[in-house]
């Protein structure tokens, strides 16, 4: 297990180099948030997830719902890591014509279960994947990905009523926590702590983390399949900008991409000098 562990964290580091570069080349998107919920995505596809990249939609796999859909460019350099198209792809973000737009598109983009970026419906989409699955009689895990600062929509609580009243154990959301959204501390715009007593008070099984730590990322991920008769909430504690000190804990990067000063810095604190 230290092995996996350690390819994953090597795995979520290229994967970082890959947000970077991409957002540097796009000159839009969101830097922040991506780089925060990387390690979480990263042992979703590499460690846990069932899925096809040569197959996006066989039958079998496991659906993803990236509900903070802002942060598409962690979900794309992942996808592309795993081969759902060419890596080359990611230098053409959010440019007119691509199939990497500025948020997740199921109907152009490979490896892409639904449409997100209108924050709070998420959670209720991905709800319905794992109620639809469970009566059709299938195994298929739901894996949404969830921003603290998603959480001051209703929708998302009334999904999370809904999950645990029709125990849809075969969901499990990750609430991305890194404490700021692009108005600022999430506890100053809207507080929603505590998260866990919240999901705990919903009905939800929860388990609380360190989100950059891959060893209890994996744990929680099979603690959750494991768990039977309540949906899961993993609280991941996270660091918005993680990996680069020039965008750590701060608001500002939330949605602001690397600039040419910034970027061989930026890709120095990841351990790369391309």
């Amino acid at each position: 297990m230290k092995e996996k562990i350690a390819d994953l964290e090597e795995k979520a580091r290229r994967l970082r180099v890959a947000i970077v570069k991409t957002l540097h080349k796009s000159q839009s998107g969101h830097t922040g948030g991506s780089l925060s919920a990387i390690d979480m995505v990263c042992a979703l596809y590499f460690h846990k997830m069932r899925h096809n990249p040569a197959e996006p939609a066989w039958d079998g796999r496991d659906r993803f719902v990236l509900s903070k859909g802002h942060a598409a460019p962690a979900l794309y350099v992942t996808l592309a890591e795993c081969g759902y198209f060419p890596a080359e792809d990611l230098m053409m973000l959010r440019r007119l014509g691509s199939h990497l737009q500025g948020h997740p598109d199921s109907k152009g983009t490979p490896g892409v279960d639904v449409c997100t970026g209108s924050l709070g419906q998420g959670l209720s989409m991905a709800n319905g994947m794992a109620l639809g699955l469970k009566l059709d009689g299938k195994e298929n895990r739901v894996y949404a990905v969830l921003g603290d600062g998603e959480l001051q929509e209703g929708q998302i609580w009334e999904a999370a009523m809904a999950a645990a009243h029709y125990k849809s154990d075969n969901l499990c959301a990750l609430i991305d926590s890194n404490g700021l959204q692009i108005d600022g501390d999430v506890s100053k715009v809207m507080n929603v702590s505590s998260i866990s007593d919240k999901f705990k008070a919903f009905g939800w099984n929860v388990i609380e983390i360190d989100g950059h730590d891959m060893g209890q990322i994996v744990a929680a991920l099979d603690q959750a399949e494991a768990h039977k008769g309540a949906p899961t909430a993993i609280v991941a504690k996270t660091v918005k900008g993680k990996g680069v000190h020039l965008f750590e804990n701060k608001a500002s990067y939330h949605g602001v991409t690397p600039n040419d000063e910034e970027l061989p810095e930026a890709l120095r604190c990841l351990g790369c000098c391309d």
